[in-house]
């Protein structure tokens, strides 16, 4: 009956694959071992492809299709005589549900052998053949293959060679471990399973893996027929009542070139953590069952392939966050929002203001009636729009928001940033004049008169490229400061930039009898360039000092700095006070009230900022300076004195050595922010927090980074926060700019973007991403001596109590589970 059946399946099976696609899951090797004069092995070596199983010869009875051998009957009569049934190596065994059994299966790689006695001297060789089943997932295969030994003509018994078999493992290992042997049973790797709650639907399951010492356990990547299995996940009943989002994810391996594998392995030692985010889709699923399936070495054997169960209790998930979405919100909103206001202003420069009257009097005389008029004003302010923002976009497009954030805190983009806005501010004091060529201009005032909605577009043209030396200097400040962020930062900068422009337009063009109220061109808006001019002068001394920060060289320390700004602040009150004039200055007879409004504004800044060359924080720009430890001639400016003593300070850990304090704690750690202690990497201040028993700050931060600068001046100088920082944990400053590259045996494939990790900076970066899902500074996360998450991961907090609050949380956790 078994039989009948067997045929019937293999029939249905055939059938169906002459009408698909053809799949060969698994490929057969085999070769002849002398064992004595007349006893040999027959070994039959199959490689089984990523994702697909083999099923064991040994299965019960309605369970399955089994792997088959057979032989001819008539040689078996003549020639020779199977000795013991045939041996395989160790599968995988585990209850399916479908057959209701226990079943016995291979992945990766799986050896048979049977040994034989020859009872005819004279025989040459040997044929068998083997039916088998294979099956993933989705389907299954029954396949056949047919084997032709011949018999080695040397009497001398032939050796075990240990012969590499492709999956890793050699014959004579794979002999030790075969089923119904009792081989030592080996159990290296350890599992754990974990759940964080992201919302009510949304969750990931953290899989991590304890391998013994000296014990590889192998990553997902896929080494084809020539490296060891990966380690591989399945998620059962994915599809009822929950679905995976994205692929598993992996912490960052160890890679080495393997001499037995002849190329670079990656694997883990020690420890090992893989992560996929789920969505659930039935509110009832409570449990989740994953199966991985994995391979591991030591320096003397590999193990086949193994599968084990990890059980998820989704009821049991520590509550996470998704830590950048609400602040890139906030992000988007605060760029948006200056970039809408530095288009406002360009409106008020020689170069736009005039620009406005000879558009609506365009508009009038092209339109026949007021509705055409509405149409062809939004139009041309609709693609004043696309203009800007088609630049933002490309920007984009040519560059991810790693690639974006690289380019933007390198010493090369801060040093153009610098002479390109010397530049324009200079042109904008009368210095020169900076325009585009005029053919250009005439080439696109050509397009604009051509009429209809093509028209309009190079009119919209016209007005950028006209307005170009005045538009420039502002829109570039802007997006330049984006393009910190990277994404779609950039193309919401110059949304808002344009939109300031369009707007005012297009309203004038609907409504012309506005311009009545418009006050007359004349010197006053040379005098908003001359103000722009000297604020783009500011700014730039602003990328100057990231190039100083980012090289330590500090010749433009926190008091240099000031001292610049000072004399340029206070030169411009002189000449919004009247008393001094540049090249393309009107006579000035007297001032008008808002000028000098504005005058007393601007000095009463200048006179702000005059307490920050002895130390005053200046939290009204925290971030745009250099951060308050930058001072050349005295930490922190004149007259400082610490808020707080710490306990371990940065001066106590660097001048002596104590029970818990050694030499390497010495040299890995920094003097942070405040004379707080930092350390600078990682694993170095995970290891010092074990010493010390106390909890983990994660500081994901930047040396150009604004936010973060403000987050120190601004927040950690509040109530407590100081005082917890410097006893209650150990501060670990991760600087996702740093340039120092990273030793070339350190030196790695990013899994995020497939880039090469070269520098410090790469390397901290990819941390954040891969666990915290974002690339921006500043980030914040409170851990224990584990390195597993206490809090949620919080961005930047201008709230001093909301900060607080939340560091005191993470405290008091790490204390109750102490």
């Amino acid at each position: 009956m078994k039989k009948l059946l067997t045929t019937l399946l293999f029939l249905c099976v055939t059938s169906f694959t002459l009408h698909a696609q053809m799949i060969d899951p698994v490929s057969w090797t085999s070769e002849i071992e002398k064992v004595s004069d007349t006893e040999y092995n027959l070994i039959y070596k199959a490689e089984i492809k990523t994702k697909w199983r083999l099923y064991s010869q040994y299965l019960g009875e309605d369970s399955g299709f089994p792997t088959e051998f057979m032989y001819d009957s008539i040689q078996q009569a003549t020639d020779f005589k199977l000795v013991g049934k045939n041996k395989e190596s160790k599968g995988i065994t585990k209850f399916d549900k479908v057959f209701q059994a226990e079943l016995t299966y291979f992945k990766g790689t799986a050896t048979f052998i049977q040994k034989i006695e020859l009872t005819n001297p004279n025989a040459t060789s040997i044929t068998s053949e083997v039916i088998y089943q294979s099956c993933d997932d989705e389907k299954c295969i029954l396949g056949d293959e047919e084997f032709t030994f011949a018999i080695p003509k040397s009497t001398t018994k032939k050796k075990e060679s240990g012969k590499k078999v492709e999956s890793g493992w050699n014959v004579a290992q794979a002999q030790g471990s075969f089923q119904n042997e009792h081989p030592k049973i080996f159990d290296p790797v350890q599992w754990k399973g974990s759940v964080l709650k992201y919302s009510d639907d949304e969750y990931e399951l953290v899989m991590e893996a304890t391998v013994e010492d000296k014990w590889h356990l192998y990553s997902q990547k896929s080494y084809g027929d020539s490296g060891p299995f990966p380690t591989e996940f399945s998620f059962l009943e994915a599809g009822k009542g929950y679905e995976t989002v994205g692929n598993v994810e992996e912490s960052k391996t160890k890679e080495v070139f393997d001499k037995v594998f002849n190329q670079k392995i990656s694997f883990y030692e020690g420890k090992g953590t893989f992560r996929q985010k789920i969505k659930v889709t039935d509110k009832n699923t409570k449990e989740i069952t994953a199966e991985v399936v994995f391979m591991v070495c030591d320096d003397e054997k590999c193990l086949p392939p193994t599968a084990k169960e990890i059980k998820f209790n989704l009821s049991k998930a520590t509550v996470a966050k998704k830590a950048d979405k609400k602040d890139e919100k906030r992000s988007l909103w605060a760029t948006f929002l200056i970039a809408f206001g530095s288009g406002f202003l360009v409106l008020f420069t020689p170069c736009v203001f005039p620009m406005i009257p000879m558009t609506v009097s365009f508009f009038t005389k092209q339109s026949k009636n007021r509705a055409v008029g509405i149409r062809n004003a939004i139009l041309y302010g609709l693609f004043i729009i696309i203009i800007y923002t088609g630049l933002g976009t490309t920007i984009s497009v040519l560059f991810g928001s790693n690639t974006m954030y690289e380019i933007s805190t390198g010493v090369t983009f801060n040093l153009v940033m610098f002479a390109v806005l010397l530049i324009f501010a200079f042109s904008f004091m009368g210095a020169f004049e900076i325009m585009l060529p005029n053919s250009w201009v005439n080439k696109v005032d050509q397009q604009s008169n051509r009429g209809g909605i093509a028209g309009i577009f190079f009119m919209a043209l016209a007005l950028a490229v006209v307005s170009f030396s005045c538009t420039f200097p502002i829109a570039g400040t802007a997006l330049a400061d984006a393009a910190r962020t990277g994404g779609i930062t950039p193309i919401v900068s110059m949304f808002g930039f344009s939109l300031a422009i369009a707007i005012p337009f297009a309203l004038f063009a609907i409504f012309p009898a506005w311009m009545n109220s418009l006050p007359k061109s004349g010197g006053w808006l040379n005098t908003v360039k001359v103000f722009l001019g000297f604020l783009e002068l500011a700014f730039a001394f602003k990328f100057l000092s990231m190039v100083d920060i980012a090289l330590q060289t500090h010749f433009l320390d926190r008091e240099v700095f000031l001292a610049i700004w000072i004399a340029i602040f206070g030169t411009l009150t002189l000449y919004l006070f009247g008393k001094l004039q540049l090249p393309h200055d009107s006579p000035l007879q007297k001032i008008s009230v808002g000028r000098a409004s504005l005058g007393m504004l601007v000095l009463a800044f200048t006179l702000y900022l005059l307490p920050g060359l002895w130390g005053a924080p200046l939290k009204l720009i925290s971030g745009f300076p250099p951060p308050m430890n930058g001072f050349s001639e005295s930490p922190y400016g004149v007259g400082y004195k610490k808020r707080v003593q710490a306990s371990v300070n940065y001066s106590d850990i660097n001048q002596k050595e104590t029970s818990k304090t050694t030499a390497a704690d010495k040299e890995a750690s920094h003097e942070g922010p405040h004379g707080l202690t930092a350390f600078l990497d990682y694993e170095k201040g995970l290891e010092y927090a074990k010493k010390v028993n106390k909890p983990v700050m994660l500081d994901f931060t930047g040396y150009t980074c604004v936010n973060c600068r403000k987050m120190e001046e601004q927040v950690w100088t509040e109530g407590n926060i100081l005082d917890l920082l410097s006893n209650e944990v150990v501060l670990i400053s991760l600087y996702a700019d740093n340039r120092e590259e990273l030793p070339k045996d350190e030196q790695y494939e990013s899994k995020v973007t497939g880039n090469k990790i070269r520098t410090i900076g790469h390397k901290w970066q990819e941390f954040q991403q891969i666990h915290y899902n974002t690339n921006a500074q500043p980030l914040y996360v409170i851990q224990d001596t584990d390195g597993n998450d206490l809090t949620e991961a919080v961005a930047y907090t201008p709230n001093p109590v909301e900060y607080e609050n939340w560091l005191k949380d993470g405290i008091d956790k790490f204390k109750k589970g102490n």
